[in-house]
């Protein structure tokens, strides 16, 4: 069996290696500039002699070796003052570091760095996808669809801000991993939302988010082991992710839970984070902290997971855990999921009655105006459904949800 080609092995480096990379330099040198540019001029130089050269036996022990004197012909390029070439000169130094915190990792420094309260959540977000997941500054734009110089501005001012107000790069401590925690994970959460429902632009769904906010989950799962949240987020991200292949139809309209084809589900993903549910609630029946939001999400989509059809859904259970959620998060979102499964338990009034209490505070959610138009639809009421897909029509910005709203309202009866 052949090895992989000099671009595969790229290909994989760029995602296995480019996190410890650009937080071993981050560590050496104490500049996110300095790790960033030094980390993509050594990938550079990769695509230019793996291809001539051959695959390194150790492609990561290559990368950082160049990357860092990279980093050091930065340096000196930037500056002749002494000081920045002793800096240079002391940052050479392979001596393991002594462990300051109860997880010596780079890549968790990198973490708590990007995601520090201090920064907009917007500048998180992308510094994050720069720094820890390698995207390019256009790739970043693309996604949330703007100009690639505005995006660049972004990321220039967050880091120029971690420097300007002195913001540690070191490993956390137990109070910042329990106190920045639920930052950190809101915004993974948030690049993987953004990818599986596109809020804005023609693409519904975009892939390369959704992966790559697994993908960071995953990091985290490893740096963080025992976090009970870590675990439900990631076993929640790909308990729907598994479902992406079958909401969209190939005319590019949106294809609800009751009606995707199950089969196209992938199990793989759906086993991988089923056992992450069942770990939890092992966990937390020997002892273990309760179940926070993230976890229970996951317990809901496990469920759906486990159905052979809608109509088999444990319907009850899922109110139930929206009911556990709602204690924790009594959000009004929250409390309209809760609403949609328990009109499935006790009718679409019994629903319709609970949704209509939220009116004051989700009049601007296209999905408030859509599960109202569905739920009076099913209680035959025509003309206020058809009001309310207009709605919802109106306020939704994915081009698959607008598809499926349309044609849900053009169904009913004039």
């Amino acid at each position: 069996m052949t090895g992989p080609t000099a671009e595969q092995a790229i290909i994989r480096a760029h995602h296995q290696e480019w996190a410890l990379v650009v937080a071993g330099l981050a560590r050496r040198f104490g500049d996110l500039d300095v790790a960033e540019e030094a980390a993509a001029e050594a990938f550079a130089a990769a695509a230019e002699r793996w291809p001539r050269e051959g695959v390194p036996g150790n492609p990561g022990g290559w990368l950082v070796t160049t990357a860092t004197r990279k980093a050091i012909d930065w340096l000196r390029r930037e500056s002749q003052r002494d000081a920045k070439h002793q800096a240079a000169r002391m940052v050479y130094d392979d001596t393991p570091a002594e462990p300051t915190g109860p997880v010596e990792d780079d890549r968790l420094r990198l973490v708590f760095t990007c995601c520090h309260p201090a920064l907009a959540l917007e500048a998180r977000v992308a510094l994050t996808l720069r720094l820890l997941g390698g995207l390019t500054v256009a790739e970043i734009a693309r996604a949330f669809l703007v100009q690639e110089s505005a995006m660049a501005r972004r990321i220039t001012r967050a880091k120029a801000k971690i420097k300007a107000a002195n913001i540690p790069y070191r490993v956390p401590s137990v109070d910042d991993i329990r106190e920045r925690r639920a930052g950190v994970l809101a915004v993974v959460y948030l690049i993987f939302n953004e990818g599986y429902l596109a809020s804005e632009g023609d693409d519904p769904v975009r892939a390369d988010l959704t992966e790559e906010a697994i993908r960071l989950g995953r990091l985290l799962r490893t740096l963080l082991p025992d976090d009970g949240e870590v675990a439900g987020l990631l076993a929640l991200m790909l308990l729907i992710d598994a479902r992406r292949t079958a909401r969209v139809s190939r005319t590019g309209e949106l294809v609800t839970l009751d009606e995707q084809d199950r089969g196209a589900w992938d199990r793989a993903l759906i086993a991988e984070g089923a056992a992450l549910v069942r770990e939890r609630i092992r966990a937390v029946a020997t002892g273990g902290d309760p179940p926070g939001r993230y976890q229970l999400q996951a317990a809901i989509n496990a469920v759906h997971a486990a159905a052979p059809s809608s109509r088999d859904t444990d319907w009850s259970a899922i109110v139930a855990l929206y009911g556990r959620l709602a204690m924790l998060d009594p959000s009004p979102v929250v409390r309209l999921n809760r609403a949609v499964a328990l009109a499935e338990v006790d009718g679409p009034g019994v629903g319709l009655a609970e949704v209509d209490r939220l009116a004051g505070v989700l009049d601007g959610y296209h999905a408030f105006h859509a599960t109202r138009a569905d739920l009076l639809r099913r209680l035959g009421r025509g003309r206020e459904s058809r009001t309310a897909y207009d709605r919802a029509i109106e306020l939704a910005g994915n081009p698959a949800e607008r598809a499926y709203l349309t044609r849900r309202r053009d169904q009913l009866a004039s």
